[in-house]
């Protein structure tokens, strides 16, 4: 019996039980009266049972295929094994077989096997654990492409297997997919959702990928080389090499990061089929591929309303649903988004679903403003970044806070790169719109350290974050010391901006100001009346220093 008919069969005893019982009836849909935490329906014990029966015989193929692979050498716990040169060939010539990606032994291979399976064992045997959770995934969309199951290995040396991983350079996700690349394969951005932290989408998304290079080379370890550093690199490559389709024959000549990319791919492929050999065993993983399940969200939802009125712990939401990168799933009538849960709450949620849209949290957040939430959210700027930029100066220009830009582009450092992408959102664009930027003078100014003092209180003097002052300072730490001086850029009052003069109202141009910025600090001024009451025809003229009517004076 397969599992899209086992789903029928309960989605039909589903529907008669709740009838049955008349638990279909009394739920309030008005959000007005739905202020505490409504009577939770439940399953009927038919359904729970049939649930168990379905769970549990994908449990138990699971089990017996990890099992399959556990051959244990009674090492004692702390035994770290190494092997000759001869013992790993021969292992990979067992393995080399089996697929059509070449795996090679060679020095710069056995410098990766040992930096898994030595000096980097703890990492791999987490990873190993997690690799219950997405091996499957990938497993059956590589099948489903036609393409070598080893190619799953591939998530491991791009992202450890952390869904939410992130490179200095801008790429996301567990397959690392910049900006423009995932364009190209349908995977979306926007403030609220980032398709490349995806599992499903995203590992689609790298099957199409792959396999468009494979088309090009007809070659899968020449396709992981363009995978990592573009098809331009190796093409590159190639020609230096002399036209020779070889990986290890245009090796030399690729970028020093390519140069171990597909080294350390064939000893994860290695170090994975050999752990039992070198004493390594899984952390035993926090879920399990078979443990979730996915159900459509058919309206606007907040991680907040599941961990409340469910109980489903926020870390464990946020790290089976990365896509949603502030805790909010903007499904509409017009689109709607999937959430993944373990099994256990997978029928709660569709026996309560109504009454989860309508249950405001503690905090007040309810399905109103959560929909203020998402049509804030498309208004979104794109920044191209300059050479010479850095987040200060960006953050300056856009009146936010260097740790808002950080936030919303999932960045881990402050390094950028010119032509980098980056989203941008008015002032007061933090998580639910708590924080709004202080405009600051364009004069650079100096704070002398006093003994006892530390970021965080010369930040709160001069309404600013410790991140500002680190980019104003090019600090890479925290630390400071008495009698340093220190750059800053103190807050600007509307009213040194604004003067009375006869009948008008007067604002001085401050750098960086534009019409939009500055009929947002005066009530009921607009664009429009501005350029009235000055005659200007070219915003774009504006001067620091110069005096613009902002109103008549009653």
């Amino acid at each position: 019996m397969n599992k899209i008919f086992l789903t029928s069969i309960l989605s039909l005893f589903l529907l008669i039980g709740l009838k049955a019982s008349g638990l279909t009836n009394g739920l309030s849909t008005n959000p007005d009266t739905v202020k505490i935490k409504p009577a939770m329906i439940f399953d009927t014990p038919l359904l729970e049972h049939l649930d168990s029966l379905v769970y549990a015989s994908f449990k138990t193929h699971e089990k017996i295929e990890v099992l399959s692979i556990d051959r244990d050498y009674n090492y004692s716990p702390d035994f770290v094994p190494t092997f000759p040169d001869s013992v790993y060939e021969q292992r990979l010539e067992a393995l080399n077989v089996q697929t059509p990606i070449e795996l090679t032994y060679n020095k710069v291979v056995k410098r990766y096997i040992e930096l898994y399976a030595v000096k980097k064992r703890d990492l791999t045997a987490r990873v190993m654990g997690l690799a219950e959770l997405y091996f499957p995934l990938f497993e059956e969309q590589l099948d489903r492409f036609d393409m070598p199951l080893e190619i799953k290995y591939l998530a491991i040396v791009e992202s450890a297997l952390i869904p939410t991983a992130g490179s200095h350079k801008g790429a996301k996700g567990l397959w690392q997919f910049m900006y423009g690349t995932g364009k190209v394969y349908d995977l979306k951005v926007t403030s609220m959702v980032d398709d490349r932290y995806d599992p499903y989408k995203s590992t689609v998304a790298a099957c199409e990928h792959l396999t468009d290079l494979y088309n090009i080379y007809n070659d899968w370890s020449m396709a992981l080389a363009a995978y990592n550093s573009g098809a331009g690199n190796v093409n590159r490559a190639l020609r230096r090499a002399g036209g020779t389709k070889n990986y290890w024959a245009i090796w030399p000549f690729l970028p020093r990061e390519t140069r171990g990319y597909v080294p350390a791919f064939i000893a994860v492929n290695y170090v994975f089929n050999y752990a039992p050999e070198h004493n390594i065993k899984a952390v035993e993983p926090p879920y399990y591929y078979y443990d979730t399940d996915t159900v459509t969200v058919n309206d606007v939802l907040a991680f907040d309303q599941l961990n409340e009125m469910f109980g489903i712990p926020m870390e464990e939401l946020e790290a089976l649903n990365p896509t949603y990168k502030r805790g909010i799933i903007p499904s509409t009538k017009d689109k709607k988004y999937l959430l993944r849960l373990r099994n256990e709450y997978v029928g709660t949620f569709l026996n309560n679903e109504q009454a989860l849209y309508d249950y405001k949290t503690k905090s007040g957040l309810e399905r109103d403003k959560l929909l203020a939430e998402v049509k804030k959210a498309k208004d979104r700027n794109i920044h191209i970044v300059k050479s010479g930029e850095n987040l200060g100066l960006i953050a300056k220009k856009y009146h936010v806070y260097v740790s808002q830009i950080k936030s919303w582009n999932g960045l881990r450092s402050n390094t950028i790169y010119p032509g980098q992408k980056l989203v941008l959102f008015g002032a007061g664009s933090g998580k639910y719109y708590s924080k709004t930027p202080v405009n600051r003078s364009s004069k650079q100014s100096y704070h002398k350290v006093k003994s006892g003092e530390n970021l965080g209180l010369i930040a709160k003097k001069y309404k600013c974050s410790t991140t500002d002052l680190k980019e104003w300072n090019n600090l890479r730490s925290s630390k400071i010391y008495p009698n340093q001086n220190l750059i800053v850029y103190k807050p600007e009052s509307k009213s040194s901006a604004s003067v009375k003069e006869g009948k008008y109202l007067y604002h001085i141009v401050r750098n960086g100001d534009t019409l939009w910025d500055i009929a947002k600090e005066y009530d009921g001024v607009t664009v429009d009346k501005i350029k009235s009451l000055n005659n200007i025809s070219n915003s774009k003229r504006l001067k620091p220093g110069q005096k613009l009517k902002i109103a008549v004076l009653s």
